[in-house]
């Protein structure tokens, strides 16, 4: 009689250690690193002071000021199909490029709109939110072109880091700024044109292309025919949804109980904000080479897990704290305490989603993949304003029972969706120790093959 056996459960393989020089090629190179920082400055000085140049130097009103910076998102989201089938034709540093220099060409109208004309204003957000859109999916595809396995999820970590930190040092930069006025704030425009410019020529200066399967190069090696449509990932994207508004409950549900509710200081949500951005910067990368050890869609089910913890925690020291006349003490201090929680949930989470789609994607269709899950995130950034401003006045069950019950939810449906198979017929690529131990490092050894000039 045949003696079957049951194979063992993987077991965590340890996390790899970090090579600053590896790491550095696999980013992009050192250019792409200086265009990454210096886009994000840019950034970070206008984004989050857009809405107050409307307002105070075009002299809009606030609602058509909104109206037409929502209207920017909306057009970026939609324009994101037609940047995923130009990454399918093997663009990379060129779509980057073009974000960026979209982004200028906001500005240029921004700068020349005359006071009182909302229609160049709307133009010029729209053109910003065109590039703002654009920029994740060109950033992975070029990452995911570049690097391998899990240095490739290593690499997009880094990239967000520097990220959050170009854009927290560009946001400093427009609030010293902001005592100069009106003419100080034309000037950050400008400055911020600028950037974009600069940014754009690094980027562009980079070169990198993918082969395309047809091509004779990608043909000679087996991982280029891997062709295909992009993988459906229903439940990932619609839990993706959910899983964003962790983006934004620093920047807006956390100020508005603070304030609303538990009548605190401005003081902390500026110092929650400060403290979320620097988390960020220190902790992406080494989390995410700690969560290395497992599946990525484990990582991203343990992600949805903590944020439900810390919108729990919310609740508990909200309902605990609400009209008890104390929110500037330890009320305040228990939500401060908590959104480190939230923030260590949002930095698994930026580690593990694009990383998943990314292994998951035919290299054919890497860049209809990425862009799909650009809208799903575009369109939960979008309306997660809306819908935590809508709940907050119902109480802290109705805001953070909501979201911890919905992340919930969406963490089970990524737990439990299958992954695809290859076209090949082999199994996916989320795995703990999947090609962790290929080098980032030639252009003959990528995921898609690539054409990397003096990057």
């Amino acid at each position: 009689m045949p003696v079957t056996s049951t194979p063992p459960a993987p077991t965590p393989s340890p996390a790899p250690k970090v090579r600053p020089r590896a790491l550095l090629r696999a980013s992009g190179g050192p250019r792409y690193a200086v265009a990454l920082a210096v886009d994000a400055l840019g950034t970070g000085l206008l984004r989050p002071f857009l809405l107050l140049y409307g307002v105070t130097v075009l002299g809009l009103s606030a609602t058509a000021t909104g109206l037409a910076m929502t209207a920017g998102i909306v057009i970026g989201l939609v324009c994101m199909p037609a940047v995923g089938r130009w990454l399918d034709r093997g663009a990379r540093s060129t779509v980057v490029a073009a974000s960026m220099l979209i982004r200028v060409l906001g500005v240029a109208v921004l700068v020349a709109t005359p006071p009182g004309r909302v229609w160049p204003f709307t133009v010029a957000a729209l053109l910003l939110g065109i590039g703002n859109q654009a920029w994740p999916a060109a950033h992975a595809a070029l990452v995911a072109t570049i690097a391998h396995g899990r240095e490739r999820d290593t690499a997009l970590a880094a990239g967000r880091a520097l990220r959050n930190a170009g854009l927290g040092a560009g946001a400093l930069l427009a609030m010293a700024c902001l005592a100069g006025g009106t003419s100080a704030l034309q000037a950050l425009a400008a400055a911020t044109g600028a950037a974009y410019l600069v940014a754009a020529a690094l980027a562009w200066s980079v070169r990198v292309r993918a082969a395309r399967p047809g091509d004779t190069a990608a043909r000679s090696l087996p991982s280029a025919g891997q062709e295909g449509p992009p993988p459906r990932m229903r439940a990932l994207l619609a839990a993706n949804v959910v899983y964003v508004f962790c983006l934004n409950v620093p920047e807006i549900a956390l100020p508005l109980v603070l304030l609303t509710q538990l009548h605190a200081s401005p003081v902390w949500s500026a110092a929650i904000f400060v403290a979320n951005t620097v988390l960020v910067v220190t902790l992406q990368v080494p989390v995410t080479l700690l969560m290395s050890r497992y599946a990525r869609r484990t990582a991203l089910t343990i992600a949805g897990v903590v944020l439900a913890a810390s919108y729990l925690g919310f609740l508990a020291v909200t309902s605990l704290g609400d009209g008890d006349g104390d929110g500037h003490g330890w009320a305040a201090a228990g939500v401060a305490a908590v959104s480190v929680v939230c923030t260590l949930g949002e930095i698994v989470y930026a580690g593990s989603a694009t990383a998943l789609v990314t292994a998951l994607a035919p290299p054919g269709a890497l860049g209809r993949t990425l862009a799909r899950f650009e809208l799903s995130s575009g369109f939960g950034l979008a309306v997660s304003p809306a819908a935590i401003t809508a709940l907050a006045p119902h109480g802290p069950t109705a805001l953070w029972g909501t979201l911890a019950a919905a992340t919930l939810l969406s963490a089970t449906a990524v737990a439990t969706e299958a992954d695809p198979a290859a076209p090949n017929g082999t199994p996916p690529t989320d795995s703990p120790g999947a090609a962790r131990g290929r080098s980032a490092a030639g252009p003959g050894s990528h995921d898609n093959i690539a054409e990397c000039h003096g990057g």
